[in-house]
């Protein structure tokens, strides 16, 4: 039978398929809107199965906020070019805003649920993998609640390849928005060194040593000083015990250079300052409050915010791709595969 032109804007609205696609299925089933969506589904779904063993390393992360829950999620393409269309940018919306709404327990819960449109979010991204044309994969989800004294910031860098949510006590959202943005610049993994693991520490440690080792030959090339190694690398290393012998330690320095005891008080708490900076580096590098503040790099992130009379309470940020390891492509060979030869 003849497909008219109405038949196939009708088909293509109702499946998102492209013109040829609906035209055929139109064809196929004999004009029969309902088989003609089934079997574009059917194709879609082969079509996915096809691109299953891809690897999708680029992508968009999503935030969404939904009364005191915000979610941010992952979601994969093939190329970074996929990730900028319009149809891939709305699904991960979509996406974020379906799980914050609706809390899912795992990622099998978040693919359950069901978009606008009446599919669920596992039909959704088959539907895109086959629709875009490559692999759309939903990769990873995180919920984070707060109470309602609290504010989250919420910040997405370099287009949404990163995105960050936090948690903050106190000030206000322009403050925890700030502090997101820190996150995303600055990538520390914990909150505290509370969190940090001590075997982690040491080999953290060991490793900055090693660093200082090898910048000091270089040094000795050109007859400068050499840089002291760390003794200590986190706050957690920092015992009553430790923090005493070193205020000893600085007074006998004062009192060798001469310095008069009535002003040791006033000398001592900037040379104290100078040793908790200078022996918690691991700190530094990786846990939130340690960090120098992007936006007032004369303080940390954790005076900062007590000064604003502030607590930074949680965080979470996904960088996309990271921890996926992605084909390197050798397109000479794959063009010559293609012609045979």
């Amino acid at each position: 039978m003849a497909v008219t032109a109405a038949q196939v804007k009708e088909l293509r609205e109702k499946t998102g398929a492209g013109i040829m696609d609906a035209k055929k299925a139109l064809v196929e089933t004999d004009g029969d809107m309902e088989k003609a969506a089934e079997l574009l589904r059917e194709k879609g779904i082969a079509k996915a199965e096809k691109k299953a063993d891809r690897i999708a390393a680029e992508g968009l992360t999503g935030t969404a906020v939904n009364g005191n829950t915000a979610a941010l999620v992952e979601i994969n393409s093939e190329t970074d070019f996929v990730a900028k269309n319009d149809q891939f940018v709305a699904l991960v919306k979509e996406t974020a805003e379906l799980i914050a709404a609706n809390k899912p327990a795992d990622n099998e819960a978040a693919l359950a649920l069901t978009t606008a449109e009446g599919m669920t979010l596992s039909e959704a991204f088959i539907h895109a993998t086959a629709t875009i044309g490559e692999k759309i994969s939903f990769r990873r989800f995180v919920l984070v609640e707060k109470t309602d004294a609290q504010h989250f910031g919420i910040y997405q860098h370099n287009q949404g390849r990163i995105g960050v949510v936090t948690v903050i006590d106190g000030a206000d959202e322009a403050l925890a928005k700030s502090v997101a943005m820190h996150v995303a610049a600055m990538h520390p993994t914990v909150l505290s060194y509370t969190e940090l693991d001590p075997e982690f520490v040491h080999t953290e440690l060991a490793q900055m040593n090693h660093k200082i080792e090898q910048d000091n030959e270089s040094r000795a090339m050109v007859d400068k000083p050499a840089l002291p190694l760390l003794k200590y690398g986190s706050q957690a290393q920092l015992t009553a015990e430790v923090i005493a012998e070193a205020e000893t330690e600085i007074k006998e320095e004062l009192k060798a250079e001469g310095k008069p005891e009535k002003i040791w008080d006033k000398i001592l708490p900037g040379k104290m300052a100078r040793f908790m900076l200078d022996n918690t580096k691991v700190d530094q590098e990786y846990t939130l409050l340690a960090q120098l503040f992007v936006m007032d790099d004369s303080k940390t992130v954790e005076a900062y915010l007590e000064a604003a009379s502030a607590k930074a309470v949680k965080f979470a940020r996904f960088e996309v791709g990271e921890g996926i390891e992605k084909a390197e492509n050798d397109f000479a060979a794959e063009v010559a595969a293609q012609a045979g030869l």
